[in-house]
């Protein structure tokens, strides 16, 4: 039996679209492809989802490594990213219904330490139950290690667990540890079915 939520957060409960930082803050395609590859496809961002650097750190780390005439994009980029981060429609109503319906709700999500500024745009965290974020646990989905912190860290039985994450691959390696899962594709009209 289902008793507990997990959500994650990026194109889950918020929108996550690094593409609209690019469109505002490049003036051409090639700084666009430029900061697209060095900052959001470049190992600093898992770094600092993993907490190894914070996201005050990235942009000295990546300047280097982006032609002078990139960097003041590149450094709107790196600190005014996150003003992407909006609730997804329906997001903050699906999570109330199923507080409402008895389950508890739980995030577990792989983000930097500006996750708690930016969260409250959605909510605030002690509406959920409880939460496991990677850059504090030094952790990535879909390693083991997250999601056992989890079940650990609430007293949480993976099989009465139900995971919703945008990654096929975070859901598969939480369903090796017994908990159930679903790839939102944006559609919460199709987990109502399921869970609602």
């Amino acid at each position: 039996m289902i008793k507990n939520i997990v959500f994650d957060m990026g194109n889950v409960l918020l929108d996550f679209q690094p593409e609209r930082v690019l469109d505002r803050f490049c003036s051409t395609e090639a700084e666009k492809d430029c900061i697209r590859r060095e900052l959001f496809q470049a190992p600093e961002w898992l770094m600092a989802d993993r907490g190894v650097i914070r996201d005050c750190d990235r942009y000295g780390l990546i300047a280097p490594r982006v032609p002078e005439a990139y960097r003041p994009a590149l450094r709107d980029c790196c600190e005014r990213w996150a003003f992407c981060m909006d609730p997804l429609p329906h997001a903050q109503q699906f999570v109330q219904d199923c507080k409402a319906a008895g389950y508890r709700v739980y995030i577990l999500s792989n983000a930097s330490d500006l996750f708690f500024t930016y969260f409250n745009n959605f909510s605030p965290l002690s509406d959920f139950d409880g939460a496991v974020i990677s850059c504090q646990e030094l952790l990535l989905k879909p390693e083991a290690e997250i999601y056992q912190r989890l079940f650990e860290r609430y007293h949480l039985k993976p099989e009465e667990c139900f995971f919703i994450d945008d990654r096929a691959e975070n859901i598969h390696g939480g369903e090796l540890l017994g908990m159930k899962g679903h790839v939102f594709c944006n559609d919460y009209d199709e987990l109502r079915k399921i869970l609602l």
